[in-house]
């Protein structure tokens, strides 16, 4: 069946259609939601919380880009809702580095296993790891992001600077230790 008599027959509400649907995209979502969640149960969570939203306005996708487009941002704001949520209590500062913020890089990560890469990421603090997946991952603008999470753009900015910093660290600690082991 193609993708848009699947899209149809979902806003009809069919759930053959819909679990069709939803075995085709799930390991991609979950994927996505993996990078925005603290843990593995809060990324199927919002792997839920997202396909709900799908299904709920999938009559509203119209065609216009592509429909997996439509569905990661749908994921993504679903995590960002959330996020929001959740520090409700406790907001995001709003406050600049006052030490000079020099562009950090990551040098020599070849060596470095992805699944340690993104286990760092994972445990960055959640307004970093936030706002870097955004910026480096998902190609958002510091002014995109300072929208989505009703922060400054300097804030955005000094968030991604001490999310490299921290994975910076990390990722020497590993590097390091690893030379050591050899």
């Amino acid at each position: 069946m193609n993708i848009e008599k699947l899209i149809k027959n979902c806003a009809k509400g069919n759930s053959k259609s819909q679990s069709i649907l939803y075995e085709k995209y799930k390991d991609a979502l979950y994927a996505i939601s993996l990078k925005y969640c603290a843990t593995k149960e809060a990324a199927q969570d919002n792997l839920q919380d997202a396909f709900i939203e799908i299904f709920k306005n999938i009559k509203k996708y119209n065609g216009k880009g592509s429909f997996e487009g439509w569905i990661k941002k749908i994921t993504i704001n679903k995590a960002i809702d959330k996020f929001k949520y959740d520090i409700k209590t406790k907001p995001l500062d709003n406050f600049l580095f006052k030490e000079k913020q020099e562009e950090i890089t990551l040098n020599n990560i070849d060596n470095v296993p992805l699944s340690i890469i993104l286990e760092y990421i994972q445990n960055l603090p959640p307004q970093y790891r936030l706002v870097f997946n955004l910026y480096e991952l998902d190609n958002y603008s510091h002014k995109e992001i300072s929208e989505l999470l009703n922060i400054s753009i300097g804030t955005s900015k000094s968030n991604l600077f001490r999310a490299k910093k921290l994975l910076k660290t990390a990722i020497e600690k590993y590097q390091n230790k690893v030379k050591h082991e050899a």
